[in-house]
């Protein structure tokens, strides 16, 4: 990895590729501090000091510490993130869309990006309108006036609109895999937090804390292991052995090669966990916007919210966070088997394998090949939707310590799965500047 990294920075269409993508890194960093316009900061502090600390943090999670400033960056990327899950849903409903992205090449994926972004800016507005209602009773803002609403709204509509762009750029001009990007510096953004929170276990106002010590190694040492298996795992990968018959066209001969079709462990990524997360918090955001003081009312919306929370509280009741963490699981494989198989389909590979004049050793073309394509991705399937879940409900029961860390498994997950494309993608652009000198 270091190795990539000093070879990227050593030749100059990279490096520059690189300085851009920091510059832009530095632009939504400070994006992150500037508030926005209309908020009194004083009344913010005190508000956000008495609000639930577990949906702002869940949500200062993704930012980056953006929401708990009421910056223009506030709502970060999640709604051009809801807005792609809706898309990828409604091609798979709407043929015509599905057609669109399939066959429409460079102008249709254009076209399915517009209506993406489209629907980013309906709902980034519907959240914005949400965020200023549920906060106008707080006092945080100068007046409650109708230029002050709307000055708020645009501001955080155009805070996202301004990330949509970012991404953009760093995928077009930079190292790519732009909107990752995004959230992968909002997540690391809070390791310095986390840092002092662990400094802090070992170093009380007290003195030295051997059981803080403990505590600490304990969440160093697990975090490690966290990444070691999940770096195992997102590098790893069942390979079908495909087999071309020869075929001769004229005087010359065809064919005859040996291949693979590389099947990963965790074909879904992370996918699944915002999937299930978002299923899990909306209640509780939805809640929190129109009914703030929830938390200290009872009854049945007060029970949604405390169980939809259950993932990044540490105040609920162990009740609701094994309930959750059955749920949340459950969800998780769920939406592992949906998402693999919308990107992934035997029948469709079997098809193309059959048409090419291959064949897998040991199956018959057609349908024992769709058959048995279906059966390796089943278990495959069930081994990664169990592998994600445990990763992320694992950190849910480290509440029981009394620890109050946001950076959990699915942060993990997030942050590895970006570094190893970041590698990648310089890898390949490394190999493709190769390539071109040795031809030229």
């Amino acid at each position: 990895m270091f190795k990539t990294i000093m070879s990227a920075i050593k030749t100059p269409a990279v490096r520059k590729k690189l300085l851009y993508t920091l510059v832009l890194i530095v632009v939504f960093r400070i994006g992150c501090y500037i508030t926005a316009p209309g908020v009194d900061v004083i009344a913010l502090a005190d508000a956000m000091a008495n609000s639930s600390q577990s949906l702002v943090g869940l949500i200062d999670l993704i930012s980056g510490g953006a929401f708990s400033r009421f910056s223009l960056f506030a709502m970060s990327i999640t709604p051009y993130i809801t807005a792609s899950i809706i898309m990828q849903l409604l091609q798979m409903v709407i043929p015509s869309l599905d057609k669109l992205a399939k066959e429409g090449g460079e102008m249709g994926r254009a076209k399915i990006n517009k209506i993406t972004k489209i629907v980013t800016i309906v709902l980034a507005t519907i959240e914005a309108i949400g965020i200023y209602i549920s906060y106008s009773a707080s006092g945080i803002f100068l007046d409650n006036g109708f230029i002050t609403a709307v000055t708020v709204i645009v501001s955080l509509v155009t805070g996202t609109s301004i990330l949509m762009w970012l991404g953009e750029q760093i995928t077009k001009k930079g190292i790519g895999n732009g909107i990752s990007m995004i959230i992968f510096v909002g997540i690391i953004a809070g390791l310095p937090s986390l840092l002092t929170t662990i400094w802090q276990l070992v170093f009380t106002t007290v003195g030295f804390d051997s059981v803080g010590l403990i505590k600490a190694l304990g969440i160093v040492v697990g975090a490690l292991i966290l990444v070691a298996a999940v770096v195992f795992v997102q590098k790893a990968e069942r390979r079908i052995p495909v087999q071309y018959a020869k075929k001769v066209v004229g005087r010359k001969m065809y064919g005859g090669q040996n291949t693979h079709i590389p099947l990963k462990l965790a074909m879904a990524g992370v996918i699944p966990i915002i999937f299930a997360s978002s299923f899990m918090t909306f209640p509780a955001l939805i809640i929190q916007i129109f009914n703030p003081n929830i938390a200290s009312e009872s009854g049945f919306l007060n029970v949604l919210y405390n169980f939809s929370l259950a993932t990044s509280s540490s105040e609920v009741a162990t009740g609701y966070v094994i309930a959750n963490a059955i749920v949340y699981l459950l969800l998780i494989v769920g939406f592992t088997f949906f998402y693999t198989y919308a990107v992934f389909n035997p029948a469709e590979v079997a098809s193309n394998i059959k048409k090419n004049g291959g064949f897998i050793p040991g199956i018959r073309a057609g349908k024992p090949t769709t058959d048995y394509l279906t059966s390796v991705m089943t278990k495959l399937t069930v081994f990664g939707g169990i592998y994600l879940g445990i990763v992320a409900i694992l950190p849910m029961f480290m509440k029981f310590t009394g620890l109050n860390i946001a950076f959990g498994g699915t942060s993990i997950l997030i942050v590895v799965g970006v570094v190893i494309e970041i590698i990648q993608q310089l890898e390949s652009q490394l190999m493709m500047r190769h390539y071109k000198g040795f031809l030229e």
